[in-house]
């Protein structure tokens, strides 16, 4: 996929304030600090269209972008992350699982997880719940550049191993590296073939 334009549209402090959900729509979270602003630059070959930061928890809103005109990227805020105030982390909390349950044109979440660690309750809990509430999700593990290949293969295996535990079938999974531009090519493959399927089986997004 080519990226023409990319365009940021609005940041939103509940579900309900979102764009119109007239568009297929692909939303990216992780924990804080996993690079997730960094790898959505790359991606979009742009340095600050979202927002990077030295401090985690800086991505506090839904914030919608709007790519080649046709598709919604989403930014969502950081999970788990335990320095903000009780109150502030259930308000996020409470944010992501609303937009995640009800935004009725959320194609694919893209989960980010950081390639550097073993498997996290937290990233792997997340997941469950995620399918368990039959939310479409995708694995993508970052920082792929700050470790070895052999590391990152053996970090990638032991996620897998993890989840075979509680799971039949695997969901799609990409390695990626913001600094390094790797993986983003095919995080944007696999958004055009899923568009062009959505296409070819006339499904539409009403809002």
């Amino acid at each position: 996929m080519i990226i023409k334009t990319a365009e940021f549209l609005k940041s939103s402090s509940r579900w309900q304030d979102c764009p119109e959900a007239n568009r297929a729509e692909y939303a990216f979270i992780g924990r804080s600090n996993v690079g997730k602003s960094s790898l959505i630059n790359a991606m979009m070959n742009r340095k600050d269209l979202a927002k990077t930061s030295q401090t985690p928890g800086k991505t506090q809103l839904i914030n919608h972008f709007l790519v080649n005109e046709q598709w919604y990227l989403t930014d969502l805020p950081g999970y788990g992350y335990a320095k903000v105030s009780k109150v502030k982390r259930k308000d996020f909390e409470k944010l992501i699982t609303n937009y995640v349950l009800n935004r009725v044109n959320l194609v694919n979440l893209f989960v980010l997880v950081d390639v550097r660690h073993t498997p996290q309750k937290i990233d792997l809990d997340f997941m469950q719940w995620l399918g368990e509430s039959q939310v479409p999700f995708s694995v993508v593990f970052t920082k792929a550049d700050k470790i070895s290949a052999g590391n990152v293969n053996k970090n990638v295996e032991a996620y897998r191993a993890s989840m075979l535990e509680l799971w039949e079938d695997l969901p799609q999974m990409f390695i990626t590296s913001a600094e390094k531009k790797l993986g983003g090519e095919q995080i944007l493959s696999y958004i055009d073939e899923t568009n062009g399927m959505l296409v070819k089986n006339k499904v539409r997004f009403d809002g």
